[in-house]
């Protein structure tokens, strides 16, 4: 398996790429060719547990780590560390629509299914490529990534990981999540701005030459463990892989059959993870793309511009406020017929214009993939309630948006083929949010009380790792600006 980037041709192999993050041309690192799964592998992998479909989808992409590498990342990353050793099991709530439910893992968000898993791909990578050298992990987080991050990498060896949040934009738990962190090698700030400022600044840092100069003086060496890094998108396929194994499984559909996908999504990572299954031979029939009151995506889809020129909204789902979606580079190559150029241009348009516009040819493309529809804060509200009262189901804000465009597209199209939904985060990460939807005459005033009460009412159970936040200390207080965040690293690193 080789890998070139989104930008330039290059020949990679996964090791490599896993270790950069990014590309030097600032392009985004993509499978030549994708492997494909045999009917007869698939009849194989639906009898298997999640693990053995793991090590099954990732020996095809991973293809320069043995086979005795991937069971050990494998194993290391999804034993013991899911609830009840089920990393990703798939409830159908109603005829036709199935919850996969990611968020069972030790920060409670659906990250946990990849940051579990990279920090083994990456040391194992590092070990092949830069033997005795120091990554040091960089992370732009909207909430979630942040702490699954942190929570992979912490203590282990030969790593460094720092993380950059919005201090205005993630909700008060993913905020103590992170503050509360604890391990000899990690950093956590906010930042005075929004998610687009902290990326845009973890992206420039990448770039910049005085800084690789620093930590290669250091024998360091960057590398990324947001969704840009292949590392974390790999472990995102396995999962939509097993949820098609479950169907058959299960006897929901039969192999072969068609169904469609729904993904929350801000950054199009978990969603592209979705296309990715899809080029491997998994049947996916439309990828509905949601997106909340922030619906550059939508625009996109429905007319083929992208324009980031617009209010940011800060929301009740505030993993998915996000303007500047990195992984859809990616789609533009595939949809483009692999056009390096044309990609680089439009990423060229989107910095100096904040806009661009996809040829036609393109954007008929896109729109037999996919659907794009949003909603805002209210109408996820109505959703929690909604599927509260009628299936006694509870979900978070982000899972509300992917069920309600769910429906919006059933109601438009009339198509009710089986549907797959991403369900993103635990309700109890939102509290506040999903409590004043079920209960709007709730009480609480903290949010502790809130996660409390909101589990007296539903009378459903706070997830572990979340309960045992409430009397951890803050560890975590600095917030800089955006000109400021290489001087946190730099200050950091030389510790």
């Amino acid at each position: 398996m080789q890998f070139t980037s989104t930008r330039r041709t290059l020949s990679l192999e996964s090791a490599q790429v896993i270790t950069k993050g990014i590309s030097e041309d600032g392009g985004l690192f993509v499978p030549r060719t994708f492997p494909r799964l045999s009917d007869e592998l698939i009849s194989r992998m639906a009898a298997m547990d999640y693990q053995e479909r793991a090590k099954t989808v990732l020996s095809l992409f991973l293809t320069d780590f043995t086979a005795a590498e991937i069971e050990r990342c494998v194993k290391g990353a999804y034993t013991g560390t899911f609830e009840n050793d089920d990393p990703a099991p798939l409830v159908e709530v109603a005829p036709g629509m199935n919850l996969l439910e990611l968020w069972h893992g030790p920060t409670c968000a659906f990250k946990d299914m990849a940051l579990q898993l990279l920090p083994y791909l990456l040391t194992t990578a590092a070990a092949k490529t830069a033997p005795g050298r120091t990554m040091v992990i960089l992370v732009a987080t909207s909430g979630d990534t942040g702490k699954a991050a942190l929570d992979g990498f912490a203590d282990v060896e030969n790593t460094r990981i720092i993380v950059f949040y919005p201090q205005d934009g993630v909700s008060p738990m993913q905020k103590l999540q992170m503050t509360t962190q604890t391990g000899g090698n990690v950093a956590v700030s906010a930042i005075y701005g929004n998610f687009d400022d902290a990326q845009t600044g973890v992206k420039n840092i990448f770039a910049d030459a005085d800084m690789k100069k620093f930590l290669a003086e250091k024998n360091m060496e960057f590398s990324s463990a947001n969704s840009i890094n292949f590392g974390r998108l790999v472990p995102q396929i396995v999962y939509y892989v097993s949820a098609y194994c479950d169907l058959i499984r299960t006897g929901r559909i039969k192999a072969g059959e068609t169904f469609n996908v729904t993904v929350p999504t801000g950054n199009f990572g978990n969603i592209l993870a979705a296309v990715y299954a899809k080029y491997m031979g998994v049947p996916i029939a439309k990828l509905i793309c949601a997106s909340n009151r922030n619906n550059v995506l939508t625009d996109f889809i429905r007319t083929g511009t992208y324009d980031r020129n617009r209010p940011f909204h800060t929301t009740t789902s505030p993993s998915m406020d996000i303007l500047i979606s990195s992984n859809l580079e990616r789609m533009l190559y595939h949809l483009s017929g692999n056009d390096e150029e044309l990609v680089a241009g439009l990423m060229k348009q989107l910095k100096s214009d904040g806009r661009y516009t996809i040829p036609a040819d393109m954007l008929t493309k896109l729109q037999q993939e996919f659907y794009g529809g949003f909603c805002d804060d209210r109408a996820a509200s109505a959703t929690i309630a909604e599927l509260f009262r009628q299936r006694h189901y509870l979900c978070d804000t982000h899972t509300a948006v992917a069920v309600n465009v769910y429906e919006q597209y059933v109601r438009e199209t009339g198509d009710r083929k089986p549907c797959v939904i991403a369900s993103t985060a635990s309700p109890y990460k939102f509290a506040k949010a999903v409590l004043s939807a079920v209960e709007p005459e709730a009480a609480a005033d903290n949010e502790f009380a809130m996660v409390d009460e909101l589990s007296e009412v539903t009378g459903t159970k706070i997830p572990a790792p979340l309960a045992n936040l409430k009397d951890r200390a803050v560890l975590h207080k600095s917030c800089v600006k955006q000109a400021e965040m290489a001087g946190f690293i730099r200050d950091f690193l030389s510790r």
